[in-house]
């Protein structure tokens, strides 16, 4: 039992060290400028996954995105594939050129967003209906910019430590 407890810490530490940071995308291109990527008509196509990886939701997203006074916003309405329609408004939050601080109605609290490079990795707790009540799910919300119209994201969801699905989506900046 003791060696078990042992090997298990010591995976534990070894898999946290490891572990992917936006920092480690400072020197990749394009440079993810919040400000200027999201600015302006985008649309999104996008998956929901299990937490077994199938695909079982698909959805689109209509996004329109400015900022004033050191404050984005992001109008996102979602067409999920059986026809539920969900909206969500982010309120970014400029401290420095690589840290805001995000906000949405059914966020709890506050999302830390940090850029580096061509990558922004947002963390937060989302409030997702259930049954007759909610649960909290934490977002481990990571993009990287493809092209300077072209941003892929993928999101873990995660509930007491445990990966129980995941989001991927392809955001595109609508040229006119």
């Amino acid at each position: 039992m003791t060696r078990s407890l042992v090997l298990a810490a010591c995976f534990a530490i070894f898999t946290a060290c490891n572990a992917v940071q936006v920092d480690d995308y400072r020197k990749q291109a394009p440079t993810l400028k919040m400000e200027d990527f999201f600015q302006g008509d985008l649309v999104a196509f996008g998956v929901v996954k299990d937490f077994r990886g199938r695909v079982i939701r698909k959805f689109t997203a209509e996004i329109l995105a400015y900022w004033g006074d050191g404050v984005g916003t992001l109008e996102e309405d979602f067409e999920f594939d059986d026809g539920e329609l969900e909206r969500r408004v982010w309120r970014l939050h400029t401290h420095s050129t690589n840290n805001y601080t995000g906000t949405a109605g059914d966020v709890v609290g506050d999302g830390e967003v940090t850029v580096a490079g061509n990558s922004a990795f947002l963390d937060y707790v989302l409030r997702i209906p259930y049954g007759d009540g909610s649960i909290d799910m934490r977002i481990d919300d990571r993009m990287y910019l493809i092209t300077p119209t072209v941003l892929l994201n993928e999101s873990t969801l995660r509930k007491f430590g445990i990966k129980v699905g995941e989001l991927l989506l392809v955001i595109q900046k609508q040229t006119s």
